[in-house]
């Protein structure tokens, strides 16, 4: 089967990569580009540690293809910090909000993406938001 090749953006930088016609778009992310910061937990859709920003939209990577991303701007765990934390990072940090690891990355970009649609959320809102991702 002949590989597929895609142009995109992946945090702001312009990418081309070739993959396979199945590959997951997390697949893509981990093994081609090297960007390991977006995890495998289930390959499923279920647990949300594969959660990336595709075009403004959350999306679990795992369930999209890579040939997908073609034209598609896609922001990972590896794109929301600039030259220091993001300030949902840094909040991660001072709270202690993580554990092994898996999940957090899936639980950050859950919460950029959010508070890029609804700067100040609610409870319930938050809590809607963040259903998708579960932790170990």
């Amino acid at each position: 089967m002949p590989r597929i090749h895609v142009e995109t953006n992946i945090n702001g930088q312009s990418q081309e990569f070739l993959c396979d016609g199945n590959q997951s778009l997390l697949d893509v992310l981990r093994d081609e580009l090297g960007l390991t910061g977006t995890k495998e937990g289930c390959a499923t859709g279920d647990c949300g540690a594969c959660s990336v920003i595709v075009d403004g939209r959350l999306i679990c990577s795992c369930l999209m293809l890579g040939a997908e991303a073609e034209g598609k701007s896609v922001e990972t765990i590896e794109g929301i910090a600039g030259d220091e934390l993001h300030p949902i990072q840094q909040k991660f940090l001072e709270n202690a909000a993580l554990q092994c690891g898996i999940c957090t990355p899936g639980f950050i970009v859950a919460s950029k993406a959010l508070l890029e649609k609804n700067p100040d959320p609610d409870e319930t809102t938050i809590r809607y938001w963040l259903a998708g991702n579960l932790c170990r």
